[in-house]
């Protein structure tokens, strides 16, 4: 799922950054509130994590531009005040989430698993597709009640797919929303992934539930 964190500390920016990249998400940057608000016109991202004390623009003055413009991308905001006041006026400015600095690393990744659930109507943490089971928020898989190993990626592009189950998923779809910025979207990492997964899908008695729709892209079948 790709994601759009707008901080202006640099070690703090890395460090978070690398640690979503690492449990598969794609990630981009912005260091200040100018940055951010044109990297979001510009880009569908799945969730935003935003710092509210930004240079240029505030957070608030970002997410205000950002539900102007009719992005619905879930908000998650990010600051060291505590009053209440100021989550509410967040809250109230459209944010979908909000997390006090300083915070635990698994904390800000369990909100986040959760704002890309509910961009896509999940309430569940677990999808139920056939004899898959994900559990989005563990990023782990069980097929018939074994776990399947996948790589970071290859979840994600699992997990992208069975969130829009029963329906066609492009290539540059996936490609946008699972990888890195700077791709090049006519290499073959979509495909050579969605090969991978296949193999480890038949290893695992549970072949055939990804299909490909010629010169459209991929479908999850949903179960009969």
């Amino acid at each position: 799922m790709r994601i759009l964190y707008v901080e202006d500390s640099g070690s703090l920016r890395e460090s978070v950054s690398q640690g979503l990249k690492r449990e598969g998400f794609s990630v981009d940057l912005a260091e200040d509130g100018e940055q951010g608000l044109d990297a979001a016109l510009e880009v569908t991202y799945d969730v935003i994590i935003l710092d509210v004390m930004l240079p240029t623009m505030d957070g608030f003055e970002v997410l205000r531009g950002l539900r102007k413009a009719g992005i619905d991308s879930q908000v998650l905001m990010l600051t060291a005040r505590v009053a209440i006041e100021d989550r509410v006026h967040g809250l109230e400015s459209g944010a979908d989430d909000y997390l006090v600095k300083p915070f635990a690393w698994t904390e800000l990744l369990a909100r986040v698993r959760k704002l890309v659930r509910h961009r896509y109507g999940q309430q569940s943490k677990h999808l139920n597709i056939g004899d898959l089971l994900l559990d989005t928020q563990a990023g782990r898989i069980w097929i018939k009640g074994k776990e399947l190993r996948l790589r970071p990626r290859e979840f994600s592009i699992l997990e992208y797919l069975a969130l829009r189950v029963g329906k066609i998923v492009s290539r540059t779809e996936l490609t946008e929303h699972v990888y890195d910025h700077a791709l090049d979207l006519k290499s073959n990492a979509v495909d050579s992934a969605i090969c991978n997964i296949r193999k480890k899908l038949a290893v695992a008695e549970c072949e055939g539930m990804i299909d490909t729709v010629p010169r459209r892209g991929y479908m999850l079948r949903s179960p009969v």
